[in-house]
This record gives C-alpha cells, structure tokens and sequence, in this order.
C-alpha cells in the first residue's frame, strides 16, 4: 500500500500524527481519523448502565480487543437513528482501505435496507477515498484497490450460501427470515490473515424475535454485544429546563451529558406521536414493542410459577388438531373453589398420525381426565377418511367435546384471567410449557395496510396453542357445554 502522505493530508490530533494512508492504532487514533476524514464524529461515552457508546463497536469492529484470544462474532442492538446502519459502513470501509484482500458482504432484512448500508459506503469511498476505489462501482458492489471488494446480497438461502469471504454484516437483524440468518452463519471464513467475522446490527422490535433469541439464547462467548440507546446518541442538552422537558420521565438530565448527534427536538417530536410501548421498545431499547400483542395483560413473572399435577383437582385437556401444522394439546386443571386455572403440561408436534398424536397425548399426563376438548372444525367428515376427527379420537380412546364461538370471545376469556378487573390473576402455567409462554408474548393482531384488524394473527407458529386454550375456555366456563349430538 502507497504509504506517501501530502501535507494537506497529515495532521495533529490529540498529540500524535494524522496520516489519511496509517491505519489507526488504538480507540482514540480511530476516533480522530473517522471525524478528521469521513467527517463522522462518533458518540464515545455511555450514559446508561451496561450500555456501550457507539464508538465501543466500531472500536472492537475494526481493531479488535487484545485481552480475548480471538475477536468475535458482534451483535449491536441499538435506537432507531441511533447510527447502526452508518458505522456499519465506515467498518466497512476501514476495512477495504487498510486490510488487503478483505472481502465483505452486506445483507440485510430488506434490498433496500442492504441499500442503505451500501450507499453509505460507496458515497464515502468515492468522495473521501476514491483513489481506493478500483473501476466503476455498480449498484450491489466495488472493487477496492487492493484487492478486497464489497458486494450487497439478496435475501435468499442461495444468495448467501454462494459465498466464502472474511466479513458478513446483517442489517436490520430483526426483519431476517429465520432460514437465512441460521444459512448466513456459514458465510464466513478466516484468509489472508483477516480473521472472520460476522455482524448483525437491529433494534428489538418483538418479543421473541430474532433479535431476542440471538441475544438471549445464544451462548456468551459466541457474539460481542454492543448495547446503546437514545441516550447515547443525543445531542447535548444545553439550556432546557427539565422540569418542562416531554423527556424528562425517562431522560433525567442525561442528556445534559449527551456527546451525540439526535436531536432534542426530533427525540421530542418523536415521543409525541409514538405509544409508550413503541418509544420504549424503538428508542429506549428497554423491551420489545408489544402494541401489537393479543395478550398484553400476559407477565411471566405474575403466570409462570412452579406447579404440577394435583390429585386433587379434576384434569381436562384441550386439542387443536393439525398434522402440517402442529397438533397442540394442553393439559389443564381448575380449583373451582378459588376459579383458578393451572395449565401444568403442553404436548406440540406436527407430522405424525392421529393414532400415534393419540398415544402420545395419553401417556404425557396418565392420569383420569374429566373432559377433552377440541375445535368444532373436527367435527367435519374429511374427504379422504370418510370420518371425523373427532369420531377418530374416540375410537382411540380421546372422546372430545366441542362448542362453536367467535375466536374473540375465547380471546376475551383468557384475558379475565390474565388480569380481572377487580382481584388477583387467575391463570398460571408451568414453567414447562415454553409453546404456552412464547405464544402469549408473541400472538399479535393483523396488520392491513398498516391497519390494526382486530382479529390474531395466524402465523401458524404461536395460534395453534393459543387456540387450543380458547377451546377450553369456551366449553368448560360457558352455559349449554355439551358433548356434540354424535356422542363423541
């Protein structure tokens, strides 16, 4: 590499050299170099606990942490505006000026989030640094002059799959299908003295999302995770009055220590016309959004506790049957006494026979059962049997009740056990049924044309449990539950 350096190009900056052609060395050569060269000054401090700043990723993105053995894999879960997508591209860059041969590849949740990442880093390879660029940069990707080159990938399992190279950053993390990014963890591989690495880089838009199980199932030593918020992005907070400040509840004079770009204004404006759930979810990184959910009284801490089968309680189950999609029965028992409702065990699989499903269902809790219930739907004769699920069930030794009502109305039903109007929750669950759990923080209502309907969802990953529920609720608490006219 052409080390030669003009004197319009070396300049002093906190007491050493700034030479646009010496890779920085340390965090503070990298700050200087990223402002004095790209013009991006990089939030260096965190104001929240636990937080890491900005500048903590781009550090470690691109210089590594001599104290781990190897540098690994990032995550970075930050705000909305919060610089996610452009530091990405100045690592990005770096890495193309200064590590020879680099090859990095950009995907992200959608093309025209990938877009934004790259045109980030072309417009800065051309205008800051265009004697590095090598021809004429296309609209997915360029050739450094050294040999690396960036290229922007679809999300398709065989878009990714095709490629072997040092880098991989995945924007917008969370909008991933669930294929691509398990496919995406193969991408990567160490060569010409460049170690690999992968990065995904979102906000946390859901509960349970991908965002949430990255950073929450995956094991500690596996990623890096930077952290940051509004708070470490915001502009200083000069002559404000708290007292009168809209962010005063959550900001508390953080800001008068901010060393960001975020306007004050835009933080402001922003709040106003947000739901609290979704400020705290886009900007605050506290939680994921749950505007959207179904079940929005559901709080494991309240539902999930340590309980079991009681001899003392009558035992029912409760069946959504699905051979594709999973067949889901849960198994419930009530204190009449107090009119509680414990679900202590979940059996959820798909792809196997009715007779096999049936086996399974009585030996997961082989203890007498009062009553089975399942949706009406079963009832119907299938044009291939000739027969009734429910007829079926019967003959396996599962007779099955059924009751027809609006999917609503089952919804509402649970909730009054959720969290009554007046009195203590009346629902819990065993910390085993992990279907039950997930499926009550993540079902959520449609969405048309940016419309919120008021039916569910049918993802066909959390309904079905959650439907199996409604079933039971709808027999066993509603007037004229009764076995259907067949008898089975």
């Amino acid at each position: 590499m052409d080390r030669s350096v003009s004197e319009k190009d070396s300049k002093k900056s906190h007491g050493y050299c700034l030479d646009k052609w010496r890779r920085p060395r340390n965090r503070e050569q990298l700050a200087a170099y990223v402002r004095e060269f790209l013009g991006i000054s990089v939030p260096d401090r965190n104001l929240c606990p636990e937080h890491q700043s900005p500048l903590d990723y781009l550090a470690y993105s691109f210089l590594g942490d001599a104290s781990e053995a190897h540098t690994r894999d990032i995550v970075v879960w930050a705000n909305r505006g919060g610089g996610k997508t452009q530091l990405g591209a100045v690592a990005s860059l770096l890495e193309g000026v200064f590590l020879p041969k680099c090859k990095i590849r950009i995907l992200a949740g959608s093309q025209e989030q990938s877009q934004r990442m790259y045109e980030y880093l072309r417009d800065a390879a051309e205008q800051r640094f265009p004697e590095q660029v090598k021809g004429r940069p296309t609209s997915n990707g360029f050739q450094f002059k050294y040999g690396g080159d960036v290229k922007v990938l679809a999300q398709s399992d065989r878009s990714v799959r095709g490629h072997h190279v040092q880098r991989i950053r995945c924007d917008e993390l969370e909008l991933f299908k669930p294929e691509i990014w398990r496919a995406s963890q193969f991408v990567t591989h160490s060569k010409d003295d460049i170690p690999a690495r992968l990065e995904g880089l979102s906000t946390m838009h859901r509960p349970f999302g991908l965002m949430q199980e990255v950073i929450n199932t995956t094991p500690k030593n596996r990623f890096r995770v930077f952290h940051w918020c509004l708070w470490e992005v915001i502009e200083p907070c000069r002559d404000r009055v708290c007292g009168r400040c809209q962010l005063n509840d959550d900001c508390r004079g953080i800001a008068k220590k901010g060393v960001g770009y975020f306007s004050i204004d835009d933080a402001i404006a922003q709040k106003s016309r947000s739901s609290l759930q979704a400020w705290r979810a886009e900007m605050l990184c506290q939680q994921p959004n749950l505007e959207d959910q179904v079940f929005g009284e559901f709080d494991p801490r309240v539902h999930v506790r340590k309980i079991g089968y009681n001899p003392n309680l009558p035992l029912y189950r409760s069946i959504d049957f699905g051979f594709s999609n999973p067949t889901a029965c849960l198994f419930i028992q009530v204190n009449k006494a107090i009119n509680e409702v414990y679900i202590i065990d979940e059996h959820v699989q798909n792809k196997i026979a009715l007779d096999e499903q049936a086996r399974i269902i009585q030996e997961k809790v082989p203890y007498p059962v009062a009553a089975t219930y399942c949706d009406p739907a079963g009832n119907q004769r299938s044009i291939i049997t000739g027969t009734a699920v429910t007829y079926e069930m019967a003959t396996l030794g599962i007779p099955c009740r059924t009751r027809h009502s609006k999917i609503l109305d089952g919804v509402e039903k649970i909730r009054s056990f959720l969290k009554p109007a007046s009195g203590h929750p009346r629902l819990f669950i065993a910390p085993k049924c992990q279907n039950l759990i997930r499926a009550f923080q993540c079902l959520h209502f449609k969405r048309q044309n940016g419309i919120l309907q008021e039916s569910p969802e049918k993802d066909g990953v959390h309904d079905h449990v959650i439907d199996a529920l409604r079933y039971f609720f709808i027999n066993h608490f509603q007037y004229n539950s009764k076995i259907n006219e067949k008898g089975y």
